[in-house]
């Protein structure tokens, strides 16, 4: 893990309290990054939910091999939310990151996203490489303009999938499905269903009992 890395990883546990109160430089290098992207008018839900549900489950033992950052996909850190949360990422697509896992969330205006070129050759870059790839409501569309739901079964919002599926026919479109796991890549509605995906990533991270410890805690199983 390079040298940035490992600065991040132990700042965010010494702020936050990520993962072990303490770490070792050495623990450090072993740990594994669920990156979760994020962009000025990004629907709130689709980054809370995985930050949260992610969040919580790397206190545990069981998953303290990995950390989670906030991606930002532009060169500055703040973030202002669709809904007008303020968020503060911890790096940037601009930043040499070495990611396990990226999650995608979804905004409404797509033409602004597909034509970042810096923001697409990060999604196609970092999730060709990931481990998993999982993506939020129309964050769906940003991985098949990447590239990466090509004959891959995918789902976007609910009403959305025939327009995922005329923009981008490689893509094996499943209507009217709230997740669809096809391989390595998790694909959702997003909005309220974001934590569904996010305890279904969760459960192949660690196990089917793990994450639904987290649901537990988060009281996601009352629901």
């Amino acid at each position: 893990m390079p040298s940035y890395m490992r600065n991040v990883v132990m700042s965010m546990v010494l702020a936050l309290g990520i993962g072990h109160q303490t770490l070792s430089q050495e623990t450090a290098s072993k740990v594994s990054i669920i990156g979760v992207l994020a962009f000025d008018n990004v629907l709130t839900s689709e980054v809370t939910a995985p930050m949260e549900v992610f969040g919580a489950a790397t206190r545990k033992k069981w998953l303290s091999s990995y950390s989670v950052l906030l991606i930002s996909g532009t060169n500055e850190k703040k973030i202002v939310t669709e809904e007008g949360l303020q968020l503060i990422a911890d790096a940037t697509i601009y930043d040499a990151l070495e990611l396990d896992v990226l999650i995608v969330p979804g905004g409404y205006d797509l033409d602004a996203l597909t034509g970042n070129e810096v923001l697409m050759a990060f999604v196609h870059e970092k999730g060709k490489k990931a481990t998993w790839l999982s993506s939020n409501c129309s964050g769906a569309f940003l991985l098949a303009h990447a590239g990466l739901l090509d004959n891959v079964k995918a789902t976007t919002w609910a009403g959305g999938e025939a327009d995922l599926k005329r923009a981008y026919p490689k893509v094996d479109v499943q209507f009217d499905k709230n997740v669809v796991i096809d391989g390595k890549v998790i694909t959702s509605n997003g909005g309220a269903v974001s934590y569904l995906a996010a305890f279904k990533l969760l459960s192949k991270l660690s196990s089917p009992e793990h994450a639904k410890e987290i649901a537990d805690l988060l009281q996601f199983s009352r629901l």
